[in-house]
């Protein structure tokens, strides 16, 4: 069963991190620009932590299968959702677009396990609540 198209060459553990983290880089600002340029804010990855897969571990019905950095699960006669697999496999990455897919309670369960890479906590905070007043300290050139 082929889960995914390649879109770049594999990755060796046998090269230097630096190189790794820079070639991972590059596809996922691909990624990025494709959806910018689509205006199509459903091909972003949003980033998971491992852990959101121990439900479908543990219950009947469910099923789980993977390749090196690329794994789906799946409903028996229902859904299916198709995931990246980070490095360090303590995360996993799915596009926005086929979270929308999966059922609502399924949906909530996901965003449960919704990981943060490194951002403002104050930025994130004011465009959850626009027009309300933060301090973040004094205005200045950057």
């Amino acid at each position: 069963m082929r889960l995914a198209r390649s879109v770049a060459p594999p990755f060796s553990a046998s090269r230097p991190p630096s190189l790794m983290t820079q070639e991972y880089e590059a596809v996922y600002r691909v990624a990025v620009r494709r959806a910018l340029a689509a205006a199509n804010p459903s091909l972003l990855q949003i980033h998971f932590e491992a852990g959101v897969l121990d439900r479908y571990r543990q219950t009947p019905g469910f099923s789980i299968i993977r390749t090196n950095t690329v794994g789906r699960v799946r409903k028996e006669g229902g859904w299916s959702l198709d995931f990246g697999i980070a490095p360090e496999e303590d995360t996993i990455h799915a596009p926005f677009g086929e979270l929308l897919n999966l059922p609502e309670g399924e949906r909530e369960h996901w965003a449960s396990f919704a990981t943060l890479l490194p951002a403002s906590r104050m930025f994130l905070s004011m465009r959850l609540a626009p027009g309300s007043c933060f301090d973040d300290g004094e205005v200045r050139s950057w």
